[in-house]
């Protein structure tokens, strides 16, 4: 994975992001010699969040097969949450 210091980010803007995602798929932006941030073309960043929904979807769907539910009213739901805080 490529990697752009802060100060070259700086120095030289969106060209240094584009010349790193030329290479890869993601970069890391390190601040003071520490990684802190990735960029990355929003068509990535768009097909990870997919994913991320689709794990989510399937999770929930395991819940449910597992009987791992609640059937309840608005209120009943408030009751629950209430509940949880106070414990």
């Amino acid at each position: 994975m490529s990697s752009i210091s802060a100060n070259e980010l700086k120095t030289r803007g969106v060209a240094a992001i584009e010349a790193a995602l030329s290479q890869d798929s993601e970069a890391i932006i390190s601040v003071r010699g520490k990684t802190r941030y990735v960029v990355m073309p929003i068509e990535h960043f768009h097909y990870l969040r997919e994913c991320e929904l689709e794990a989510a979807l399937a999770q929930s769907n395991d819940d449910i097969a597992a009987g791992r539910y609640v059937v309840s009213t608005p209120e009943e739901h408030l009751k629950r949450i209430k509940a949880g805080d106070e414990a």
